[in-house]
C-alpha cells in the first residue's frame, strides 16, 4: 500500500467515510473533519509511519506543514519519510 492510500485511508478512519469518497482535491473541511479529528489524524499518521509531524494544534496556521488538502498532507507525509531515511 503507497503512502497515498495509507493516508488516505487513515483521514477516511477519522472522517468516518469510505477511503474511495476522500479524494487528493479534498479539503479537511469538505470532508467534515474538526480540530479534533485533525488532530487525532496527524497522530494516527505519526504512528503508521513513525514520523513526527512539525504541526502545533493551538497554532494550525503557524506550522509549515500543509493542511489545505489530502494532496498537500500526503505530499508533506511523503516528504517526511523520505527525510527519515
Amino acid at each position: 500500500m503507497s503512502i497515498q492510500d495509507r493516508v488516505i485511508a487513515i483521514i477516511a478512519e477519522q472522517a468516518v467515510l469510505d477511503p474511495a469518497d476522500v479524494t487528493l482535491e479534498s479539503s479537511l473541511d469538505d470532508l467534515g473533519i474538526t480540530s479534533l479529528g485533525l488532530v487525532e489524524s496527524i497522530f494516527a499518521i505519526e504512528e503508521e509511519f513513525d514520523i513526527s509531524i512539525p504541526f502545533n494544534a493551538n497554532e494550525p496556521t503557524a506550522s509549515d506543514f500543509d493542511i489545505s488538502s489530502v494532496a498537500a498532507i500526503v505530499k508533506g507525509i511523503e516528504s517526511l519519510v523520505a527525510q527519515k531515511v
